[in-house]
């Protein structure tokens, strides 16, 4: 059995069928000779500028004539305009429906490439590349987090935004009109591409051939896996995760970690001391959606992965915004988004004294809530949040249920799991505890949206009840057991803890859909399947068990009690 070993920020996996190549010289030289066009497609916000003056380059010094061909010149004047969907309402600031558009909108027609002469190159690049008919395709991908950042800096640069090359790049624009645009577009080419391009360092890429690519998505979709993690800072953030696992904080605090939110998490691939690749973990379920989901959540979901784990640090932070999450209904008409966004809280840590908001009080009037907040957002007057939300204790264990429409918000002083549905851009904020930002602007709050979806009935003695669950024992055996530790029949997932005693081993079986694991105390477990696979998890590290994998066991590392929280879809 493995050692017990720390937090692992860079968990890594060998290629199969091929191996990781640095640089442009072996993509380069692999190209078929002759007359070719070359299409490198991928996302608006990489720098494709030096995209291509490297690749290029790299062309003319093996001896090619290359050319570039940035496929961005050929958009439609109105090309920003033809994608995004309209908000409702039409004036609103904060967020519009996921957009439906297509690349090709972008173009009034397919830009095409004309074929050189001789042994000659014309590099096709930028948003829309593939359309153009090539005689090779690669894309090169920046993970999503790059933008992200870039947000957070003030410093989304000039033409991230798709159809918009001269203008500073737009969040509300990137969430919910580019991600979801160019994500169709990527899914729909990762069966064809011919190499996979990684240039989070420009200066020197990192590729897969289409190949290795492609069994390698497919290896990984049929064993445990897990996404690589990292922690951004924002307003709230805490110490936690810096002092504990390691993380650097980007802007003096590691708030929110990105466990496995899956629009937006990638696997790397290679060799750990050399050149790998980050593969989007989305891809996994677009070309294997049956092994990896299991086929009943395929069909009810598609290919969206439809649960996220991530932690929410407020140790040595502040308080959460008060907040909710969009009602079913008011979701898909609203911002177009199939499932709702209902989340639980897992508390891991808390320091003495933590609270979890989570309901309204017992006596708790909209109409006051409303002029509340509304004397908040205008005059800069404290909310007097616990006459209308009730505070409950914070013990390390429990998990809160926080269904659509129930305000809530993790005090400070926590290291909360958050086990959540997928969606994760539709924070309703009624109130930011007057926080503002370095440049003393306060942040967004959207609350006529949140007002709009509070559900009023989840109150007083009913949400201790209902949303602060006691574990009940599912299955048990020697040196182990399962419990539930939180389920509701509104919410399609539950979630479940399994406790392993020192030396102790619980089966288990994804029984066709499939499971996700964190640990939550303890100094690690074991997965072992029933192919022979075997995949360390340390403390706080989440493990991916896809539905393929079907009979597995978890063993406990070290010689203390070991807890592992699971969440799994349940049946409709």
């Amino acid at each position: 059995m493995p050692a017990s070993r720390s937090y692992d920020p860079l968990p890594s996996y060998r290629p199969v069928a091929g191996e990781v190549a640095a640089g442009w010289a072996a993509p380069v030289a692999g190209l078929p000779r002759g007359p070719l066009v070359l299409a490198v497609d991928g996302p608006a916000a990489l720098d494709w500028s030096a995209l291509a003056d490297g690749l290029v380059g790299a062309l003319r010094a093996a001896g090619r004539p290359a050319e570039p061909l940035d496929v961005r010149d050929r958009y439609a004047a109105d090309a920003h305009e033809r994608l995004a969907a309209t908000p409702v309402p039409a004036d609103d600031p904060f967020f519009t429906p996921l957009s439906r558009a297509d690349v090709a909108d972008l173009f009034d027609s397919p830009p095409r490439a004309e074929r050189p002469g001789g042994d000659g190159v014309v590099v096709v690049h930028g948003p829309g590349a593939a359309l153009c008919a090539p005689d090779v395709l690669w894309y090169a991908d920046l993970p999503k987090r790059y933008a992200e950042a870039a947000v957070a800096r003030g410093a989304l640069p000039v033409g991230a935004n798709l159809g918009r090359p001269a203008a500073p790049g737009d969040l509300v624009r990137l969430f919910y009109t580019d991600w979801p645009v160019l994500d169709r577009h990527r899914d729909a080419l990762a069966g064809r591409v011919d190499r996979w391009i990684d240039v989070q360092d420009p200066a020197a890429p990192a590729s897969l051939d289409g190949t290795a690519f492609r069994a390698t998505l497919a290896h990984l979709a049929r064993g445990p896996v897990r996404t690589r993690p990292y922690f951004n800072s924002t307003p709230w953030g805490g110490q936690w995760a810096a002092s504990e696992l390691g993380f650097t904080p980007q802007a003096g605090n590691t708030a929110l970690g990105y466990e496995l939110i899956a629009p937006e998490a990638g696997v790397l691939v290679g060799e750990r001391d050399g050149a790998r690749v980050e593969v989007p973990f989305q891809l996994l379920c677009v070309e294997h959606p049956g092994e990896l989901l299991g086929e009943e959540v395929r069909r009810r979901f598609g290919t969206s992965f439809p649960i996220r784990f991530d932690y929410l640090d407020t140790m040595g932070g502040g308080n959460l915004s008060l907040h909710l999450h969009p009602r079913e209904r008011y979701m898909r008409e609203v911002f177009g988004w199939p499932y709702t966004q209902h989340e639980t809280y897992y508390v891991t840590a808390a320091e003495d004294g933590a609270r979890v908001l989570l309901g309204l009080t017992e006596d708790a009037d909209t109409g006051t809530l409303r002029r509340d907040v509304e004397a908040a957002v205008t005059d800069g007057t404290p909310l007097p949040v616990e006459e209308h939300v009730q505070s409950h204790p914070s013990d390390v264990g429990q998990l809160f249920l926080i269904p659509a429409g129930t305000p809530h918000a993790s005090g400070a002083g926590n290291l909360v799991l958050e086990v959540s549905a997928t969606p994760y851009l539709y924070s309703l904020r009624l109130y930011d505890w007057l926080r503002t930002d370095a440049s003393g602007a306060s942040r967004p709050l959207p609350y006529e949206h949140g007002l709009a979806n509070l559900d009023t009935s989840r109150r007083g003695e009913d949400v201790t009840k209902d949303l602060v669950q006691r574990p009940r024992t599912l299955r048990a055996g020697d040196g182990w057991r399962e419990e539930v530790v939180g389920a509701l029949p509104e919410m399609f997932y539950a979630v479940h803890r399994v406790v392993v005693a020192p030396g102790g081993a619980a089966p288990d079986d994804t029984a066709g859909r499939f499971h996700i694991l964190n640990v939550a105390a303890g100094e690690g477990a074991v997965v072992e399947t029933g192919d022979g696979r075997t995949h360390d998890l340390a403390f706080a590290e989440t493990l991916t068990v896809p539905a393929a994998v079907g009979p597995y066991v978890v063993r406990a590392v070290g010689d203390a009690e070991v807890r592992v929280v699971k969440a799994l879809v349940v049946e409709p």
